[in-house]
């Protein structure tokens, strides 16, 4: 499953190599918004950087955005004030404006292109009109100037939406080549496919990665979800899956909603429109679920294809991909020092699906944590109270963590796997011939036996067949149908059974 923008615009590979036994002021791992426009921050201000990406730049998160950089983002803000303060809300959006106006300087700066639209989130139901009352409330009291208006140019009635003017859509890969091409030029480098492994709190910060080592007086962590269990980050987040596809639609482009839309209904709906090659393509995303805990992903594809050939009748997909993201238990991302660190390894995670904004805000205040200086609203997100609400939200994760463990090894433990190879594009989990949970999975007629509990923390993987990938159901982890890591808080590959 490949992404529109990896489709229109596929990215320069770097030519920077790593040098083992090197020295940095700083290694950013992850080449994606967060870590390059925190490296280009930190290069600036005359900072030696190097940023290890595992893959290729922009590969997990960015490069499978819908690219929406807007301050109104759905349901986000009631939410944060059922977990946090008036005060932390309000913080949390001025730290996204300034995100948003910090990016939109600089592609205006270095001429990258983009759009501007309104941002809209919508209500069909009763239920959904509800949560929108309540989030055009949780506006207001964080500083928002959202607005209520009962018409929309969608193709069906809605009961109300809150729209916000002047917000941007962008081409999330064009912003990574900005930014690849700013840090370069400011002597830093990017290092594709190695990946970090280790890093411990030592001074200078030993860092491991699949190349080799290398030290750094610093380490910033952008790889979506802390590759380091110091500060049990993987049991404060929750891993979410959701998906995306893009439609060329019969009749003219006012036939295409001008907007950026996101349902307030499940199951969610998120819409935009694309410009390739002259063409005008509508987006349409949405379907999301915890990782690992569905049992039909390709179905969640499916279902996004018939809701727009309903509404759009006539409507050709034309691209389909996934893109995880992770929300914090208490509903605000995890910026700053990492605990048990040493002082010297800072994190940026959580952002919960809103990372174009998320992303830059977090550069920001990272810079300005290791820089010095101060901005009130990172300062008050990062002295934040932890609210009950949040503890139990905590709780509520890790029991489900919990239960989805022992019933997953049950399962794998009492089942065998099939005599037979998988059919393409299938995979199946059973008991191995050491008893021991495995996968089999056969893709592009190669089949291949890999041990089927996660390298992280022990979780019995599923078969994603959207994707063909084993997928943990505990913390996120995703690994290739050979077992290569893709992502995730695992760090090293699975065990090949072939």
């Amino acid at each position: 499953m490949e992404s529109v923008w990896f489709a229109t615009h596929p990215s320069s590979r770097s030519t920077d190599v790593f040098e083992d036994g090197s020295h940095a002021d700083t290694v950013v791992a992850g080449a994606g918004l967060t870590g390059l426009a925190t490296a280009v921050l930190l290069a600036r201000a005359g900072y030696q950087v190097v940023v290890l990406e595992a893959r290729t730049v922009g590969a997990v998160t960015t490069g499978r955005t819908t690219g929406k950089l807007s301050l109104l983002q759905g349901l986000t803000l009631s939410g944060i004030l059922s977990h946090q303060s008036a005060e932390v809300a309000r913080a949390y959006v001025e730290g996204n404006r300034e995100g948003q106006a910090f990016l939109v300087r600089l592609m205006d700066d270095r001429g990258v292109p983009y759009e501007r639209r309104r941002a809209v989130t919508y209500a069909t139901t009763e239920d959904g009109l509800r949560k929108l009352r309540a989030e055009q409330e949780a506006s207001r009291t964080a500083g928002l100037a959202a607005e209520w208006t009962d018409t929309t140019d969608l193709p069906f009635p809605v009961l109300g939406a809150l729209t916000l003017p002047d917000q941007v859509q962008l081409h999330p890969l064009r912003v990574l080549d900005m930014l690849q091409a700013e840090l370069i030029a400011h002597g830093g480098a990017v290092v594709e496919g190695v990946r970090v492994t280790a890093a411990d709190s030592s001074t200078p910060v030993q860092i491991t990665t699949t190349a080799g080592r290398m030290t750094a007086d610093r380490v910033v962590l952008a790889t979506g979800t802390p590759i380091l269990d110091r500060g049990a980050y993987f049991a404060k987040l929750i891993p979410h899956r959701s998906y995306a596809t893009t439609f060329r639609v019969p009749g003219s482009p006012a036939s295409i909603p001008q907007g950026m839309y996101l349902s307030a209904d499940q199951p969610t709906r998120s819409l935009r429109t694309v410009a390739v090659d002259g063409d005008e393509l509508l987006m349409v995303g949405g379907n999301g679920h915890l990782t690992g805990r569905s049992s039909d992903t390709s179905g969640a594809v499916a279902d996004l294809e018939a809701w727009t050939q309903e509404h759009f009748p006539g409507a050709e997909r034309v691209h389909a991909w996934s893109a995880q993201d992770y929300r914090s238990v208490n509903r605000v991302p995890f910026v700053g020092l990492m605990p048990r660190g040493g002082g010297h390894i800072y994190v940026a995670t959580g952002y919960d699906k809103w990372g174009m904004t998320n992303a830059i805000a977090a550069a920001l205040h990272l810079a300005e944590e290791i820089l010095g200086g101060s901005m009130p609203w990172a300062d008050t997100l990062r002295h934040r109270v932890t609210r009950p609400a949040a503890v139990m939200s905590a709780v509520s994760a890790n029991a489900s963590v919990a239960v989805e463990a022992t019933k997953d090894w049950m399962q794998a433990e009492m089942g065998s796997l099939p005599d037979a190879a998988p059919a393409e594009g299938a995979g199946a989990v059973g008991r191995g011939h050491h008893g021991l949970p495995e996968g089999v999975s056969t893709v592009d007629g190669v089949t291949c036996r890999v041990s089927a509990v996660c390298t992280h923390a022990g979780g019995v993987l599923g078969w994603n067949d959207a994707e063909k990938s084993w997928d943990c159901p505990l913390h996120g982890s995703r690994f290739a149908a050979d077992g290569t890591i893709l992502e995730g808080p695992a760090v090293a590959d699975l065990k090949r059974h072939d």
